[in-house]
């Protein structure tokens, strides 16, 4: 009777609840770069320990996932790190991008980030780390909603008013710190600002200590393609280096669109 009643629950959502199951845990390994114990595994995506085992144990036999036997840990297999690849591989902008990257991280002494919109957020793509040793938490993979990251405001800052205000009605403005923006008319203010300079700054408005520079890579129309960023701790990115990292990004900004065959706005008028 169960059996029946999940195969019609299946058929009328028109998902696999086995594919769910095993995508959750997935993504709850590729979250952790330590890798995580079966039970942390099974409380975090409230499944049985014996249905985590039994999910892992197909997942292990694909590659998708593997078993440290020295330390219990399970991590992400290198077929799931192949089929993640693809999706960067699709951005033919990628690759072209990394040693822009890495002398904005040699200039700055920041992380440097490159990433693209997906759904009302940042996807971080790539990264060329910082040498400090107290580097910024961001990480390749990772998401934060546009209104308050620096990439997401950055781009942002190309879009219409209304087109401004659709997002806003459809993913919120989620108060993700003290000094996060969550009125829609100080959003606009800022995004104006960002027009008028060049870069967007994200003050600690996605994680607490962290601050970020960013500005847009164009594409052939002169829209949007994704954008490059420097993050940073608050400590290092001081008010006094503001405006300086963000000539640096703007400028590597504008270098990138010019490798990907992109066309700066205003740049045909």
């Amino acid at each position: 009777m169960d059996i029946k009643m999940g195969a019609e629950a299946e058929k009328r959502s028109g998902t696999v609840q086995s594919v769910e199951r095993a995508l959750a845990i997935l993504s709850v390994l590729g979250d952790d770069e330590d890798g995580c114990r079966l039970t942390d595994v099974a409380q975090r995506t409230g499944l049985s320990i014996s249905t985590v085992h039994r999910l892992l144990t197909t997942l292990e036999q694909h590659r998708f996932v593997q078993f440290d036997r020295s330390d219990g840990m399970w991590h992400v297999g290198r077929a799931a790190f192949r089929v993640g690849s693809a999706f960067v591989r699709q951005r033919n902008f990628v690759a072209p991008a990394l040693p822009v990257l890495r002398r904005l991280r040699d200039q700055t002494r920041e992380t440097a980030n490159l990433g693209v919109v997906e759904e009302g957020e940042v996807v971080v793509l790539t990264q060329v780390e910082s040498r400090e040793i107290m580097r910024a938490i961001t990480r390749v993979g990772g998401r934060a909603p546009m209104v308050s990251s620096g990439m997401g405001k950055a781009i942002l800052a190309t879009y219409r008013e209304n087109d401004v205000d659709a997002l806003i009605r459809r993913y919120g403005m989620r108060k993700l710190t003290e000094k996060a923006i969550t009125v829609p008319s100080m959003l606009k203010t800022d995004l104006e600002e960002t027009r008028k300079r060049g870069y967007a700054f994200d003050d600690e408005e996605y994680v607490v200590g962290l601050r970020c520079v960013a500005a847009v890579v164009y594409n052939h129309q002169a829209e949007a393609l994704c954008a490059i960023s420097i993050s940073g701790l608050a400590a290092r990115v001081t008010d006094d280096r503001v405006e300086r990292l963000g000539i640096l990004v703007a400028d590597a900004a504008r270098e990138l669109t010019g490798i990907v065959g992109g066309t700066m706005p205003g740049a045909n008028s």
